[in-house]
């Protein structure tokens, strides 16, 4: 069997202090960030931001971090490697997969994260009290119904019986009780908007906008669509993934199928967490499948990869 390789790009939940050590130990890392401009983006110094997990988890620097980490950890990689067969990012990891496929510059997906995290934080205006929450232990069909009446969806789905929700937090709390009675598992996170809902209306004309204004090029490899799994490979329908993924549900286990059913052999998460690598595992156990977060350096990640691919 030919060995063919995935990208996978993460989304927020998984920042910590050293998330950026990998890349500034290697100077074509370091040299990604530099392009980030992360502390004028986000107009912190970035020891301050990784110093406080206020910082770390708040929406407003969490998106442009994440992004800025994958693409930083790729840019160490890339020119040691073949061409991916697919790239699929979780969240905000989708824009960050248009950066590892070609199709935006470093600094443009680090500008359209920053401004993505300002439209969604602008929805709190109107919906101040919101966030999400991990499920398991219950089916996906059974939830929707559950939720049928409650400013509260499914923002997320990783499996049968596993899913993310989104909602304002009289809603999440008020399932709580039902849910965990009937044996599931509960986990609030640490994000403080319901993205992938219907709260994140607001923000989606204007970042319908703002994407059109980039300078686009054809994505090299084709993206696994986060709202679908299907594979793009064209500007509009990037733009129009990116656009309705604010307001619609990811699809994450159609985008792990997606894998299994273009022949991935081999993949890697980037930057920072273990979360997608792990899910993909569990999913898909014949696909090689490790994140970035367990290699002490780019080489050890290197010699995994090619040792994998040959």
């Amino acid at each position: 069997m030919t060995a063919r390789l995935a990208i996978l790009c993460p989304g927020q939940g998984g920042q910590h202090a050293g998330m950026f050590d990998l890349a500034l130990a290697d100077a074509r890392g370091r040299a990604a960030l530099e392009a980030c401009a992360l502390e004028s983006r986000c107009g912190q110094p970035l020891t301050a931001l990784l110093a406080d997990d206020r910082h770390l988890f708040a929406n407003r620097y969490a998106q442009a971090l994440v992004a800025a980490s994958s693409l930083a950890m790729w840019a160490m990689l890339k020119d040691e490697l073949p061409a991916p067969a697919l790239v699929a990012g979780y969240s905000i990891g989708e824009l960050s997969a248009y950066g590892v496929a070609g199709a935006l510059p470093v600094p443009q997906v680090i500008a359209a994260a920053a401004q993505r995290a300002q439209y969604m934080d602008d929805c709190l205006h109107t919906e101040p009290q919101q966030g999400l929450l991990a499920l398991s232990g219950i089916d996906a069909a059974t939830v929707r119904r559950q939720l049928q009446g409650q400013s509260a969806w499914i923002a997320i789905e990783t499996g049968f019986d596993s899913m993310i929700i989104g909602g304002n937090h009289a809603a999440l709390a008020s399932m709580q009780p039902q849910w965990r009675a009937g044996g599931a598992r509960v986990s609030p996170l640490p994000v403080g908007i319901a993205s992938h809902t219907p709260l994140m209306a607001a923000a989606q004309i204007p970042f319908t906008a703002m994407l059109r204004t980039l300078d686009w090029q054809v994505p090299l490899v084709r993206v696994a669509e986060g709202i679908s799994g299907q594979l793009i490979d064209t500007v509009a329908a990037a733009q129009s993934s990116l656009s309705r993924q604010l307001t619609e549900p990811i699809q994450w286990a159609a985008c792990m199928d997606a894998c299994a059913e273009q022949g991935i052999t081999v993949a890697l998460e980037l930057g920072p967490g273990a979360a997608l690598s792990r899910m993909l595992r569990e999913r898909h156990p014949a696909i090689a499948c490790r994140s970035m977060q367990d290699f002490r350096s780019s080489a050890g990640a290197l010699r995994w990869l090619t040792t994998q691919l040959e």
